[in-house]
């Protein structure tokens, strides 16, 4: 941890604002949920009490029913970014957060990450009632995704793609293609102002997605529109929402709480999941919810199930991941789409480039399922490409070229947890 520790230290010094990290400064102001829990993983090695902040912070921007919000403009400005405060107007949303919010979501990663900053000090998680403080609140935000977003199958659907993570993923082209609608008002991309248009998604989709954004605002953001356009079942959500529960059941434990339910939710979950198998690709896919389509490409959401120790396709999975069409060690960390499909773009951001938070997802199943070879491998190249590249918001896969922003937080953070495995005992 030696050569990278003092690098990633600085970039998420750089990044902070008192008591959250930006996930980069110029061209992500704000703080993001996801990010923040990806970005705690890492502080914890810094410092554990900062990264119980981090998540404190992102917490106490949850609305009265229970979500956490994709992007908290702390500010109350739109600071550069679109869509930002002034697009939301959280304040006039009844039981939105005090702070201005963004109403879409993102993966619940959470409690996971809650639950690995407690361990890295748990004298000092105790002293400060960290579990205590954020087990009530992990509960609700779980019990919005079951209450609010679930649908009859037992899985969490997603109303936009940014709620994936994975925004221009090949699962919303049928979808976006066949739309005749688009936001009408001029679209700004000050994105463009900080990375190439070839890495970032094209105007084009960036209209469709300001119409389901629009559209979900005007609608009090109250996930009750049954028509609404974009609804799908994403297999590296729903993954993370059950690997959580499992957390939560850790957590539960720690305060005196019951974690039976949360095991039996998990492992709800993870069955519901293999509704999204495709025996065709060999891996897990996402369902359009309207049209009841399962999507057929092979991106690495539909590797992130590997976390789970109930799934049934583990075989398979190692095999698809190892194989041709995700070469693992032979390129650049995991590929987010098939190398060999006609769809792949290893340039363009979800459709072809690596990033740091899916390979540390993928090396941290790998390293439960006892791959400590390959795991160690995934991490190393992890740490060497942050440091080579001034930690990259992705990378070409084929050239390992850095991608979109520099300086990015979640890239420090991950890289440093992950060098902190390698050699590490088991």
């Amino acid at each position: 941890m030696s050569a990278i520790k003092p690098s990633a230290a600085r970039v998420l010094l750089r990044n902070w604002r008192g008591s959250y990290t930006v996930p980069a400064g110029g061209l992500y102001p704000h703080q993001w949920s996801w990010d923040s829990a990806f970005i705690a993983v890492g502080l914890r090695h810094l410092s554990p009490r900062r990264a119980q902040l981090e998540l404190d912070t992102i917490l106490s921007a949850q609305w009265e029913d229970g979500r956490l919000p994709q992007i908290v403009f702390h500010s109350g400005r739109d600071d550069g970014y679109s869509p930002g405060a002034s697009f939301w107007h959280s304040e006039q949303i009844p039981g939105a957060a005090p702070v201005a919010t963004a109403g879409l979501i993102q993966p619940p990663t959470h409690a996971l990450a809650a639950l690995l900053v407690h361990e890295a000090d748990p004298a000092e998680s105790q002293r400060r009632r960290f579990l205590e403080r954020a087990y009530p609140r992990l509960v609700r935000w779980h019990d919005y995704l079951r209450n609010r977003r679930g649908g009859r199958g037992g899985l969490a659907r997603i109303v936009h793609p940014w709620e994936s993570g994975m925004d221009n993923s090949p699962f919303w082209d049928a979808c976006l293609q066949a739309m005749t609608e688009t936001y009408t008002a001029l679209i700004p991309r000050p994105d463009l102002l900080h990375a190439d248009a070839d890495h970032r998604p094209s105007d084009g989709e960036y209209g469709k997605y300001l119409y389901f954004a629009a559209r979900y605002r005007d609608h009090g953001c109250d996930d009750a529109d049954e028509s609404f356009p974009f609804q799908f079942e994403d297999p590296a959500f729903n993954g993370l929402w059950a690997r959580s529960e499992l957390a939560l059941a850790t957590i539960a434990t720690l305060v005196a709480a019951d974690p039976l339910p949360h095991r039996l939710e998990a492992c709800r979950i993870t069955e519901a999941l293999e509704t999204l198998w495709s025996t065709e690709r060999g891996c897990y896919v996402a369902r359009d919810i309207l049209s009841g389509t399962l999507q057929q490409y092979r991106t690495v959401a539909g590797l992130v199930p590997l976390l789970l120790p109930g799934i049934r396709h583990t075989r398979e999975l190692l095999d698809l991941v190892r194989g041709p069409h995700f070469r693992l060690g032979e390129v650049a960390m995991v590929p987010s789409h098939d190398l060999t499909a006609v769809t792949f773009d290893p340039s363009r951001y979800w459709r072809g480039p690596s990033w740091f938070n899916t390979a540390w997802l993928i090396a941290e199943a790998l390293y439960e399922r006892g791959f400590t070879t390959e795991a160690e491998q995934l991490s190393r190249g992890m740490e060497n490409a942050a440091l080579e590249h001034d930690f990259p918001e992705y990378l070409d896969p084929h050239s390992f070229a850095p991608r979109g922003t520099t300086r990015f937080s979640w890239t420090a953070a991950l890289a440093l947890d992950a060098s902190t495995r390698i050699g590490a005992p088991r």
